[in-house]
């Protein structure tokens, strides 16, 4: 299987829709991560915009597990709300990004790519996922997803761990989204899903 660096079938990321931060996104696999715990009650090309501008505001042209979470947290609170703010809710996300690089330190001795290097299936992918701080099930069946789907990370049973998100040929979230016209796919799902809910609790 393919790991950090590689790009599926030669194709570039791009999740941000901004070339310069796409690009990062390809380089760093704990860009791509923070990426996706920021995707959360903002736009998802501003969750993916961001690890790029956080590593610019640290003046880094990578971002670093160990540096991050050791840094004063008032400070990264700061760097996190300085205008254009990285999350809509900067204090908590900051904390989140934080919290999250601690336990890649603790547990993966600061190597995030650890979390997917030695799997035996995608039964243990997802399961280190969802171990994550900030990764619930959803959250961890899309990074699950988009790891096999566009990073070749792809341990066997990989579909099945990531759910309905792991289909081929559909356009559920960010792990399908490779240019605009499948991010605007992929927020029609989205829009009819929410559309959908709604109408089956106005019923019940």
């Amino acid at each position: 299987m393919r790991l950090s660096g590689s790009t599926l079938l030669g194709v570039p990321l791009s999740l941000s829709q901004d070339a310069e931060s796409d690009a990062l996104l390809d380089r760093d696999p704990l860009a791509l991560l923070i990426g996706m715990l920021l995707d959360q009650q903002i736009p998802m090309e501003h969750a993916f915009w961001s690890p790029a501008e956080l590593a610019r505001r640290l003046g880094r042209d990578s971002l670093d597990a160990r540096e991050i979470a050791d840094y004063d947290p008032e400070a990264f609170i700061a760097i996190f709300a300085t205008p254009r703010a990285l999350h809509r809710y900067p204090k908590s996300m900051g904390g989140r990004v934080q919290t999250l690089c601690q336990a890649i330190v603790d547990s993966f001795d600061g190597d995030v790519t650890l979390i997917w290097r030695d799997v035996t299936d995608g039964t243990e992918l997802f399961a280190r996922l969802l171990g994550l701080p900030g990764f619930g099930k959803q959250k961890a069946q899309i990074f699950t997803a988009l790891l096999g789907k566009q990073r070749g990370i792809t341990p066997s049973g990989w579909r099945e761990a990531a759910g309905g998100y792991g289909e081929d040929g559909v356009f559920k979230s960010v792990a399908d989204v490779v240019d605009g016209a499948t991010l605007g796919k992929v927020r029609e799902y989205k829009q009819a899903a929410k559309s959908a809910a709604k109408a089956g609790a106005a019923k019940s």
